[in-house]
């Protein structure tokens, strides 16, 4: 099975910018996107064989998820218990018999660090939904989870210690959920692997330099870990300041 991820920066503007085109070229079983940026209604996208379940923010033209799929799921849940963030459409989970796939748009510290530790305590509830979901049946977890893990995770390390979504905090979090029974697909495959960024900045010339960092990413149940295929990171897909990321997993729904 093939399963896609994409902070596509606001659907509406993503479709002007060849996303459908993509999304019928790479043929996935699970199409995950985060930051839709839209309400019920605003936009429609006509997917012949896909399902499609959205989680919208309240605040408009903000945040929202949504995934689009062949495989009808036994259960679609909208966020976690009632942490005040969920009114931010930040969180799909479709359930199967075999796995769970889970889409999260991760809160941006901000660059004061003003949400970072409402930020950590999103990490701690999620650590532990996903704890709960992996002692049922494995997950296969992605999106923006704005945080690049380990120095080779982004171009200038050293600069951006501190900053948001590099903080000890953040990064800690991170190391916390992938000791818990989970790993990292890109970096298992690839664990040594430089310059393979998944988000870039706006600023003139950045992208073309690679001058990026990688945030995106799927992160699946330890023992889904051998029947991963291949783990990959379609920066060359513009549209939006994020690249889409691929996982392919042998598994059975």
């Amino acid at each position: 099975m093939k399963f896609v991820s994409w902070n596509v920066n606001g659907i509406r503007a993503c479709l002007k910018k060849g996303w459908l085109t993509y999304f019928q070229e790479v043929d996935a079983d699970f199409f995950c996107i985060q930051e839709t940026k839209c309400q019920a209604g605003q936009v429609e996208i006509d997917l012949p064989g896909y399902e499609q379940y959205w989680n919208y923010a309240l605040k408009k033209g903000y945040s929202g998820t949504a995934i689009f799929t062949k495989h009808t799921p036994l259960s679609v849940k909208y966020g976690v218990g009632d942490h005040e963030t969920e009114d931010e459409g930040r969180i799909i989970t479709l359930e199967y018999e075999n796995f769970y796939v889970v889409t999260v748009y991760t809160p941006n510290s901000k660059r004061d660090l003003a949400r970072l530790e409402e930020r950590l305590v999103w990490e701690d509830d999620l650590r532990v939904y996903l704890q709960q979901l992996d002692a049922q049946k494995p997950v296969i977890y992605c999106g923006d989870l704005n945080v690049a893990h380990e120095e080779i995770d982004l171009k200038n390390a050293k600069s951006n210690v501190g900053n948001s979504g590099f903080t000890d905090g953040e990064r800690s979090k991170m190391t916390l959920l992938l000791n818990s029974g989970f790993t990292d697909s890109f970096r298992h495959k690839y664990p040594t692997e430089s310059n393979r960024f998944t988000w870039w900045s706006y600023m003139n010339k950045v992208r073309e330099r690679n001058i990026g960092w990688r945030i995106d990413y799927f992160i699946v149940s330890d023992r889904l870990v051998p029947q991963i295929e291949t783990a990959e990171i379609h920066d060359q897909q513009l549209g939006s300041d994020h690249c889409p990321i691929a996982l392919t997993l042998h598994v059975e729904k």
